[in-house]
């Protein structure tokens, strides 16, 4: 029974659904006013404009829902910084975000939404493939904190949106969309990292709008939890993870009964590999351990 649990990998087959899911759903507003992807139109002006009207129509840095601004809050943080001012229409378009993730977990965002750990997880696959080694922990993982504030900091002295010029998160959605490379050469790197120095080490260490949800990730209701009577320690989740093996430690010590690091993407990797069961994805208080 073990074996053919381990088989279906229903997390990933969920999270793979939602990623493409939010493509389409991005893509939709274009293609329903008979625009043409990765900018590829005539009358571009006209187009945009009428797929500016429909109910949903934007980008995961900021979009329009029956009308009303959302925002990626990282990016109305950035807005701040870089303008000294703060406009109270800024917080009310992040605050939807905010809330979702803040109550879900913060790095939910990134094992269920952004794409670039679509392309991510399609690398590991092609690394295994192709027998490649790199390191496991190049960085430490919290250096995406340091980096989030970094990018805080030269926006407030730049007067520019720093990230967003080289903001690989919504590289692939602007190709797409509009035909935007910015970004994209961000992205290549980051591939050129995954494949030949570090796995995940864009994810885990550098990523500053990760450094972000890790931040808000302690406020989260939902966790990875752990039956320790069921564990063997055979060590697969560990190998699974996704955001940085080290977030397991406490859960599988005993120190804790759930994972709550900030960290955790909430991606179930280690719950679809867990031989035993003894990992869950569910329901769980914020602090306590």
């Amino acid at each position: 029974m073990s074996n053919q649990t381990r088989k279906v990998p229903k997390f990933t087959i969920a999270r793979r659904i939602v990623q493409i899911c939010v493509l389409v759903l991005f893509a939709a507003p274009l293609i329903a006013v008979g625009s043409g992807l990765f900018g590829a139109t005539s009358g571009a002006e006209e187009l945009d404009f009428t797929a500016s009207t429909l109910p949903f129509f934007g980008s995961l840095s900021s979009s329009t829902v029956a009308g009303v601004v959302v925002l990626d809050p990282f990016a109305a943080l950035q807005t701040i910084c870089a303008s000294k001012t703060f406009d109270v229409s800024w917080l009310i378009a992040a605050l939807p975000v905010l809330l979702v993730y803040g109550l879900v977990r913060g790095r939910a965002f990134c094992g269920w939404v952004c794409p670039v750990n679509l392309v991510l997880e399609g690398l590991d696959w092609v690394r295994g493939k192709l027998g490649l080694k790199v390191a496991e922990h190049a960085v430490p993982r919290h250096a995406k904190l340091l980096v989030a504030l970094g990018i805080l900091v030269l926006s407030a002295v730049t007067g520019r949106l720093v990230f967003e010029m080289f903001n690989p998160i919504s590289a692939i959605n602007k190709l797409v969309l509009f035909g935007s490379v910015a970004g994209v050469v961000t992205l290549a790197a980051i591939a050129v990292l995954e494949l030949f120095w570090a796995r995940r080490v864009w994810c885990r260490a550098l990523c500053p709008l990760g450094g972000f949800y890790e931040a808000l990730g302690q406020l989260g209701c939902f966790s990875v939890k752990m039956d320790h009577s069921a564990c063997t320690h055979c060590g697969l989740c560990s190998k699974a993870c996704l955001a940085d093996p080290e977030i397991l430690d406490d859960a599988l010590d005993g120190t804790s009964g759930r994972v709550a690091a900030g960290d955790c993407m909430l991606c179930g990797k280690c719950v679809d590999v867990c031989p035993t069961q003894a990992l869950s994805l569910g329901p769980a208080a914020p602090f306590p351990k």
